[in-house]
């Protein structure tokens, strides 16, 4: 499977229309295209953020996307999160972080994430 990066284009054009992209077939983020994302949350892109194609998150697009404002942030397609990815996401602040597909976790990003 080849890797379908999401870009800042691709995160405005959603931005400007939900329907035209389907966030889920992409399985990279640019850290651009999170800020992009975070930034515009919330009215605009509803009370979900679905991107559960993405496969690794850096530590710039974890600290962008804990930013999101909606319910709902879906991060079901990574498997493994590093220290720092782990502790910005732990400070998002809706309903429901989905980490379901990770595998494998340090003791400290499970503490983090636990708080």
């Amino acid at each position: 499977m080849s890797e379908e990066v999401l870009t800042k284009e691709i995160a405005e054009q959603f931005i400007a229309d939900e329907f035209s992209v389907y966030l889920s077939q992409y399985t990279s983020i640019e850290d651009v295209a999170a800020e992009v994302l975070s930034e515009k949350s919330g009215s605009v892109l509803g009370s979900s953020l679905n991107l559960e194609g993405i496969t690794s998150l850096s530590d710039e697009a974890a600290e962008s996307l804990s930013k999101f404002k909606g319910d709902n942030l879906n991060l079901d397609g990574i498997t493994s999160l590093g220290d720092a990815a782990a502790k910005s996401l732990s400070n998002f602040g809706g309903n429901c972080l989905s980490l379901n597909g990770i595998t494998s976790l340090s003791d400290a990003a499970a503490e983090s994430l636990s708080e």
